[in-house]
């Protein structure tokens, strides 16, 4: 992943109503929820849920599908894993990061 690229993913997220809707979306996996129950599920009303489900899937965060007259996103895990990857690509200067490292422990 580029810079830029990570750049529009993280600002896409920074932002509580985004998030929450990411997260729910990850939390359901790969077959997605349909936009109204996004709404029910995070009090987001619909009109405010699709100006941030424009701009995730602008940032390539969500994935829509239609079916019949209902609408599902989803999670993009695989941009998703990438930022984590990008995130964490030269963490611990290149040592392995676990319990023998303690390099990300909080009391380290």
């Amino acid at each position: 992943m580029e810079n830029k690229t990570a750049v529009i993913t993280l600002s896409a997220l920074a932002q509580e109503s985004r998030l929450s809707i990411f997260r729910t979306l990850v939390q359901v996996g790969p077959d997605g929820m349909a936009a109204g129950k996004i709404s029910e599920t995070t009090g987001i009303p619909p009109s405010s849920l699709s100006f941030h489900l424009k701009e995730m899937t602008y940032a390539n965060l969500v994935n829509s599908r239609q079916e019949s007259r209902y609408i599902y996103y989803s999670a993009n895990f695989k941009v998703m894993n990438e930022l984590l990857g990008f995130l964490t690509e030269n963490c611990c200067a290149g040592v392995p990061c676990g319990i023998e490292s303690h390099c990300c422990d909080e009391k380290a």
